[in-house]
Parts: structure tokens; sequence; C-alpha cells
């Protein structure tokens, strides 16, 4: 089997199309088509069904190209190893929602880059991507949020694509504001109780968004409030919050040095829902050393909100 066809197929996978793969790869297009053909007729399985739409994947299809995609990982693993250049480069990356106490860890876990030439990054974005990006290798780790009651469906969906996890954290959304507005003195809060006050979110409430939080889905917090604020940059937020004593957010527990930085105070609500926070990575991936400090400063992080 041919591997350089292998990663052909999957490009057009990708894509959906062989123009469009033929562009990536800075190939033409016969050549492309030529080497799928081969490539099926090597293995002894039609990899796509061809349409004026475009290249679909055949069940078959479906399963070669996902384990296809895991031998490139591979391989791109074992080029990342053994490739000449900078020895002593660290390198780490990671997929998260933006959360107050990810932050915080990833703030302490900064202190310890230590080598003369490191290569770190955090890519704040939402769970559906973060799992692409990881099955991808575009991120090593990921942290992916979701709500406890759908817990059979993401781990399913993890242990299909090849995906190892296990549970940083669980909670339930709270409320923060300004120290010195209408909710200043209170300890939990009803969602009635929000109506008449503007709700600070983000302009796609689906995704994790929040630098203290993902916000909930909008189903959920579109009834608390009659004005809404959508805000893109997390910072913005909190600095609006601290201004506008009649705003309000939905948040996951924040840590008190973020809540006492902008003069905010955080209230437990009374919402029955709970949701988990979830590190993901590929099975078969070996955490490295730089990665066991970072998911050290996390717990720490995360016990710290309890």
């Amino acid at each position: 089997m041919n591997i350089i066809h292998m990663k052909y197929a999957v490009e057009v996978a990708k894509f959906g199309s062989i123009n469009k793969a033929s562009e990536s790869l800075s190939m033409a297009q016969p050549n492309i088509s030529r080497a799928i053909k081969d490539l099926e007729a090597d293995i002894g399985i039609i990899i796509f069904d061809r349409s004026a739409k475009g290249m679909n994947l055949t069940p078959e299809g479906k399963d070669f190209i996902a384990r296809a995609q895991n031998i490139l990982n591979q391989i791109n693993d074992l080029e990342y190893v053994y490739r000449g250049g900078l020895p002593n480069k660290q390198k780490f990356s990671i997929s998260a929602p933006r959360a107050g106490y990810i932050a915080e860890a990833f703030a302490e876990f900064s202190k310890s880059i230590d080598a003369p030439h490191a290569e770190i990054v955090l890519d704040e974005t939402g769970t559906f991507n973060t799992i692409k990006k990881v099955i991808s290798s575009d991120c090593k780790l990921g942290i992916i949020r979701y709500e406890v009651a759908a817990d059979a469906y993401f781990k399913e969906m993890l242990e299909k694509n090849e995906l190892e996890y296990r549970s940083i954290s669980t909670f339930k959304y709270a409320v923060i504001a300004s120290k010195n507005g209408p909710l200043a003195g209170m300890d939990t809060v009803r969602e009635s109780e929000l109506h008449g006050l503007v709700q600070v979110t983000h302009n796609s409430p689906y995704e994790a968004t929040l630098t203290a939080s993902d916000a909930p889905p909008k189903e959920e917090t579109r009834k608390c409030a009659d004005r809404s604020v959508y805000v893109l940059d997390s910072a913005a937020q909190l600095e609006l919050l601290s201004e506008n004593t009649e705003s309000f957010m939905w948040v996951s527990p924040a840590p008190k040095k973020l809540l006492d930085r902008y003069g905010l105070i955080q209230l437990k609500s009374d919402s029955k829902k709970t949701y988990i926070d979830v590190l993901i990575y590929r099975k078969g991936y070996k955490l490295s050393e730089l990665d066991e400090r970072f998911v050290s400063a996390l717990e720490s992080a995360s016990i710290a909100l309890k």
C-alpha cells in the first residue's frame, strides 16, 4: 500500500472534492484521481462514491479513512520525534474552552517552561472543534465540556474516534456580576430574579466562549433576561460586567483571583443541570513530562474551586 496514495485519499475525504484536494496538495487532479483508483484496486474496496456533487465516502471508505488518518498521525509523530532541529525545544499544545480555572492552570504551568526554546499553544474553542483538532493532531491534548446527561453520547463518540478521556471537573453553572450591583449580598440567585438585568454572552452561545466559562445553550439562557449584550472578546465581557452594575453572566465556577481582579461576585443558581470538563487525547499517545505538568496544574486549579 502506497502511503502517498493514502494521504491523497485522506485529503479528498477532508474536502469531499478532488479539485479542492489538488489545490491543497498542489497536485494535478488526474494524478490524484489515478492514485485513488490504484489505492482502491490495491485494498479491494471502493473508498468513494463519485457523483456530480463530489466525492462521498462509502461505508467501507469511512472505516478506511479513519484508520488511514491514524496511520498518518503516527507517521507524523515519528517525524516529530526524530526530525532534526532543536533537540531541547519544548512543545505543548492544548485546545480547550475559555474557562477561568483553565487559564489559571495554564498561567501556572507556563512558569515551568525552562528550555531555551519552547512552543506552547493554548487554543480556545468549542467542544466539537476540540475533538476535531485532537483527532487530526493539531493539538495533542484537548478539554471538552458537555452536560452530564450527555455523557454516554460523548464517551461513545470519543471511543469511536479512538480517543482516551478522563474527567477533570464537574460543576453547575453559576452567575457572576458586579459587587456593586443589585445581586450583591445574595448567595443564591433564581433565574426569575435575573429578569430586567442585562445578560452578557457571546454571539454564538452554543460554543465555549467566556474567560470564566462556556455559555450555556441559548435555549437555556434566553429566558433569563429581557436584555442581552453579545460580546466576542472575553476581556471585554469581564470589563462590561465590572462597569455595568446591571449586567450578569452565566459561568462555570471562577477563581477568586479573577473575581477580585474585576470586582465581581459569584452566586449559585437554582439550575439542576450539571456539566463536566473532560481531558482527551489520542489513544496510544503517551503524555509527555510537559503534558503531565499541565495536567497537574489543571487538577490543582479545579480542586481549588471546590
